[in-house]
């Protein structure tokens, strides 16, 4: 059960879904939210770092009017989401806004949150999709929660694929998605494994799917089935899910080391985050 909600507030074009998206789970779960919005002053003293003696002074002026632009930005991102919540009656701590290093600001606000909900396109300020991928990688990394990103649509959940490739990654992501059922139990759930070509690949396979599945019947989740996908590239495999008609959701570990591995950071971090057509659980 998801009790506790973290919004990560930004001025993109997907926060609204974001917000959104914590407000049917929370009446789903009457949970309470908190909406997290950031002044990020040591990226902003990166960004405007001076050369010589003589442009210091301009380079500090720049960065006071960059924070306090950031700032005013941030407060306005506060106001409008509180506003949303309490129009929705939904249950919210008071709204934070952070000046303090990004990810440090969301790691610490997640140790005390079951469900981080972010924007696929939050930049948190920085336009560089790069940037983007690296601080999600941190925050994934470091976090206790579990992250679900959106689009610039509020998720209609009914067909959920499961990425599964036994590695402790994989279990832990598979338990925080039973434990949470962030979109209810009453969803149809397909795990997925890539396994090699010989008949013991096949039945290792069978036996690792059916103890992924017999864990979520075990907390309710009734309609699942596996799927064995037999060799090719696993991000490709998670990939034709996350971009298709077969799922509304994908939930996927981060870091896992065999099967599906590296899926989300490492090579393929880039495809699933610019390609995925669907929301994204992701955990550690």
């Amino acid at each position: 059960m998801t009790r506790r909600i973290l919004v990560a507030l930004d001025p993109d074009s997907d926060t609204p879904a974001a917000i959104q998206t914590a407000i049917d789970i929370a009446k789903r779960h009457d949970a309470e939210v908190t909406g997290l919005a950031f002044v990020d002053r040591e990226a902003i003293q990166r960004d405007t770092a001076g050369g010589g003696i003589g442009s210091m002074y301009f380079a500090e002026r720049l960065r006071n009017e960059l924070a306090e632009e950031t700032k005013q930005k941030a407060v306005a991102l506060a106001q409008s989401f509180g506003e949303q919540i309490e129009a929705a009656g939904v249950r919210h701590t008071p709204d934070a806004i952070r000046e303090e290093g990004l990810v440090q600001s969301i790691v610490d606000e997640m140790r005390v949150h079951d469900l981080l909900i972010a924007g696929r396109e939050s930049h948190f300020y920085y336009a560089n999709p790069t940037q983007r991928t690296h601080t999600l990688a941190k925050v994934l990394e470091q976090s206790a929660a579990a992250t679900l990103i959106v689009g610039t649509e509020t998720p209609d959940v009914r067909r959920v694929a499961v990425a599964y490739d036994g590695s402790a990654a994989a279990a832990r992501t598979l338990q925080k998605f039973a434990h949470l059922a962030p979109f209810g139990t009453d969803v149809d759930v397909e795990v997925v494994h890539v396994h090699g070509s010989s008949g013991e690949d096949r039945r290792a396979s069978g036996q690792l799917l059916e103890g992924a599945a017999s864990y979520l019947r075990a907390y309710g989740f009734d309609r699942v089935e596996t799927t064995g996908v037999e060799s090719g590239d696993p991000a490709d495999v998670i990939l034709g899910y996350a971009t298709g008609e077969r799922a509304n959701l994908v939930v996927s570990g981060a870091y896992a080391k065999t099967g599906l591995r590296r899926l989300v950071f490492g090579s393929s971090a880039t495809r699933l985050l610019d390609e995925a057509r669907v929301p994204l659980f992701l955990y550690h």
